[in-house]
């Protein structure tokens, strides 16, 4: 009887850990979230349509390469206008803002950032009519580039 009340013990950890991963996912550090909230408002940022290359592993924190950009075509009726980066960890979370039009023809950029220590880079695409979509990518960095 022990080993089905475990089982049913692992079945509802399973269950919870299934319901919650999502928001645990997606909770970002005060700074950041204080950052995301400057940029965007109120808008709930959707996962998904937001291209972000990030190394895994950045030797040097001061010169990480990234691209970011959306996977729709720009049009007049419906397209990004700006791709905002957050870095969760650095003393200063927001660490770029990119705007595009519909003449941009692709919004799409590849930069390179500064990063205090390894974390969690968040794109956050504004589209026309409010439509906030996100991607999330982890980096972990041997030296940081940012001073504090």
């Amino acid at each position: 009887m022990a080993a089905q009340d475990l089982s049913r013990r692992g079945v509802v950890a399973g269950l919870v850990l299934v319901v919650t991963a999502p928001a645990l996912a997606t909770t970002l550090p005060p700074d950041a979230e204080a950052e995301q909230k400057r940029l965007i408002g109120d808008a709930i940022p959707q996962d998904g349509g937001v291209i972000l290359r990030l190394p895994e592993t950045a030797e040097n924190g001061a010169q990480v390469p990234v691209t970011v950009g959306v996977e729709a075509a720009q049009t007049v009726e419906r397209h990004v206008t700006a791709i905002h980066l957050i870095a969760t960890r650095n003393p200063t979370p927001g660490i770029a803002t990119l705007r595009f039009t519909p003449a941009s023809g692709r919004a799409q950029a590849t930069t390179r950032i500064r990063l205090a220590e390894g974390q969690t880079v968040v794109a956050l695409a504004v589209w026309n009519d409010g439509t906030v979509r996100r991607a999330t990518a982890t980096v972990q960095v041997a030296v940081g580039g940012c001073i504090t």
